[in-house]
């Protein structure tokens, strides 16, 4: 296998477990799921981890869905590697033209694109096998979200908004954790994806300022492009208005004074991306993003330590 097929790609952390342990069969499809890159389906599964949270805080004898939120990581894996997949067979072409992307398993050559779809299918239907162990009001909604995930890479090409339609999908766990517990929708949940949503666009807006030179060149459409040199109040304006729909949600689920005051922890979090970020220095939009997984953590610990107390 030639340098080019083995080699990792650009945003892959240096020496992740994929490269190291991973059989060469094995790599290219890794790499096309993104499990060289683990934030992503953290990013996803954390919405859901706030769902099922916020639902214990609304019905405290219920408890916290232990085995649901276990169910829901290995979905969020699966279903990211999925739409990852998926967006990589479409965007092929595009792929060739970006830095960043070039050496991605398509575009590379690794695989075709014949056996992404395949591969892209058999994460599906292992997808499809963990929805099925929720109620019939969850698994349409699952349903549901396959619309927002197969529209999602076709955005970057008509609206300069493609953030906005990541964020409909990325944060739809938040009314699936909900309704795993619950069966059904109300206000908190809504709420809560409403914040979320606005989270997403923030932080993939920070994500998209790596490629905005090659965007610019082959045309692609992005929130960063849009935003230009008014990112740094456009993503502070979006992360204010995300704490403050959590905080609607949390209220409106009946929290107290214990989860608004350790709210402010991934609030510190979020003001901290947007206070450091620096477009100049390599790398560092990349670490603002990849910081969001903490704020996941810290928004769960926040409605856990509501529930428990």
């Amino acid at each position: 296998m030639s340098d080019i097929h083995s080699a990792p790609v650009a945003d892959a952390q240096r020496d992740n477990w994929v490269d190291r342990h991973a059989p060469d069969w094995l790599k290219p499809y890794a790499r096309l799921a993104r499990w060289d890159r683990p934030i992503g389906f953290w990013l996803l599964f954390w919405p859901c981890a706030w769902g099922l949270a916020l639902a214990a805080v609304e019905i405290p004898e219920r408890g916290f869905g232990w085995i649901a939120v276990i169910l829901m990581f290995i979905g969020a894996v699966l279903m990211r590697g999925a739409g990852c997949t998926f967006n990589d067979i479409v965007d092929r072409d595009i792929d060739m033209k970006v830095a960043r992307t070039r050496l991605r398993p398509i575009p590379s050559g690794q695989v075709t694109s014949q056996q992404a779809l395949a591969f892209l299918i058999a994460q599906a239907l292992l997808g499809a096998i963990i929805l099925f162990q929720f109620n019939r009001f969850t698994v349409w909604a699952g349903v549901a979200s396959l619309a927002l995930v197969a529209i999602y890479p076709f955005m970057k090409r008509i609206t300069w908004w493609p953030q906005f339609f990541l964020g409909l999908a990325f944060s739809y766990g938040a009314l699936v954790g909900w309704t795993a517990e619950t069966g059904g929708l109300s206000w908190p949940p809504i709420l809560l994806y409403i914040g979320t949503i606005m989270w997403v666009i923030g932080y993939d807006t920070i994500y998209a300022l790596q490629d905005i030179e090659d965007d610019a060149l082959v045309g692609v459409k992005s929130t960063a492009r849009l935003f230009g040199t008014n990112v740094k109040p456009a993503v502070s304006a979006l992360y204010v208005g995300a704490v403050i729909f959590w905080l609607m949600a949390v209220l409106a689920a009946g929290g107290s004074f214990i989860a608004v005051a350790l709210m402010l922890v991934p609030a510190a979090l979020l003001a901290w991306q947007v206070y450091t970020l620096d477009v100049e220095i390599f790398e560092n939009p990349l670490v603002r993003f990849k910081n969001n997984h903490y704020v996941g953590i810290a928004l769960t610990l926040a409605l856990l330590a509501e529930w428990a107390w």
